[in-house]
């Protein structure tokens, strides 16, 4: 699915995601991810041994939260499934997503279980609500 322009100004620019992914019992857990696009997919760098990995590898089906960083107002929510799980062990993938939220290569740098989520959109629904961000001073 090719990306509406305004989710894809969300997902391109250092806005923290939260994806949720089905525990075995079918309960949602949450956790705040970084991500990167590549071509009409999402990817995600983690570890083999996560949570979320463990999970998506049982359930493939996924759904992500975008807020923008200056504006929570503006939003996307997208609903997927992961469609492979890529070896990073060289960290291409987890570096150029560090680089977009930190300015460097990520930090971390054990090789051992090093996975890229690659994530294929089935729907992605963009809102800006109509209020302004004031946060306290």
């Amino acid at each position: 699915m090719a990306f509406d322009p305004k989710v894809l100004a969300l997902l391109s620019h250092p806005n923290f995601a939260h994806l949720s992914t089905l525990m075995p019992d079918g309960s949602p857990n949450t956790t705040p991810v970084w991500i990167g696009v590549r071509d009409d997919r999402i990817v995600i760098g983690t570890g083999e041994s996560s949570l979320k990995v463990r999970n998506l590898r049982r359930d493939p089906r996924l759904s992500l939260s975008v807020i923008d960083f200056r504006d929570p107002y503006e939003e996307a929510q997208i609903r997927g499934r992961v469609v492979e799980f890529r070896d990073d062990s060289k960290f291409e993938i987890i570096d150029e997503i560090s680089r977009k939220y930190t300015g460097k290569e990520f930090p971390w740098r054990d090789p051992a279980g090093r996975v890229a989520v690659v994530i294929e959109v089935e729907k992605a629904r963009y809102t800006k609500l109509p209020f302004e961000y004031t946060p306290p001073a």
